[in-house]
């Protein structure tokens, strides 16, 4: 529930015009609210002597983003954007638990449908090779059904096992990467959101990253798998690799002309 100081709050109504709900209105010189709301957060954010909060959320995280800081540099993030590459090499060096701890808070920060916040990231690097020993379990199991009565989106799974078993050092699935990412959400559009914000900011640490989109949806099949994982009643709509590339890339790549309509 949105609060308001009472004391802070200098009537000046930005909260009430920039409120999408219009939940809020100023009545005697102060800001009151109406009604519950989907608790955006944008009134917090305009709020010039900080009056405005909303307790459930993690108000000590707020911080300020005025001056130059709240910028970034077009040109920088432009190339940024250009020099990205799917990462399917990686060196075998354990990513820091700071680093992965940004990568999550820049997913949480990530715009969501209707401010529902409900992603959820699980990031495996301790437990790899568990995760690695569920996965391959399960696709060997499929191996031994009756072709006919395996899931056509499941079939490709059949071919990666046997490229595997012939070749052990075939990582398909995995590329050698040493950490991986799966993020839930009932929405498919703000998992994918979340996971472009995670992966600018892995390219800021000197990460490497590729979505997996194989990897997410036997993850996703796989009943026990996600009971480990404790995420059991949720949806994978989004997975990705993470480590620090074993290769180089010394200009950005080709695109096909824009396809951009200006009216």
């Amino acid at each position: 529930m949105i609060k308001i100081d009472l004391e802070k709050c200098i009537g000046c109504g930005m909260c009430s015009a920039d409120c999408l709900a219009m939940n809020i209105e100023i009545k005697d010189g102060k800001a009151s609210i109406k009604k519950e709301c989907i608790q955006c957060g944008h009134c917090v954010a305009i709020c010039p002597v900080g009056a405005v909060s909303i307790p459930e959320y993690e108000m000590e995280d707020v911080e300020s983003c005025k001056g130059e800081n709240s910028q970034l540099d077009s040109e920088q993030l432009l190339r940024s954007i250009k020099s990205r590459r799917s990462i399917r090499n990686y060196k075998q060096e354990r990513v820091e638990q700071c680093k992965m701890e940004l990568l999550a808070q820049a997913g949480r920060y990530t715009a969501t449908a209707k401010n529902n916040q409900d992603c959820c990231f699980i990031f495996i690097q301790e437990e790899l090779e568990q995760l690695k020993s569920m996965v391959w379990d399960y696709i060997n199991g499929l191996e031994q059904q009756e072709k006919k009565t395996i899931a056509r989106e499941l079939l490709p799974f059949v071919a990666f096992n046997r490229r595997r078993k012939a070749n052990p050092e075939d990582d398909f699935l995995f590329r050698n990467a040493p950490a991986v990412v799966f993020i839930t959400s009932e929405w498919p559009l703000d998992a994918g959101l979340a996971a472009q914000n995670m992966e600018t900011m892995a390219e800021t640490l000197g990460l490497g990253t590729l979505y997996n989109g194989y990897l997410a949806r036997i993850a996703d099949a796989n009943i026990e798998l996600k009971k480990w994982l404790g995420i059991e009643d949720r949806t994978i709509k989004a997975c990705m690799l993470l480590g620090y590339p074993d290769v180089h890339y010394v200009r950005t790549a080709p695109r096909k002309k824009a396809n951009v309509i200006w009216k």
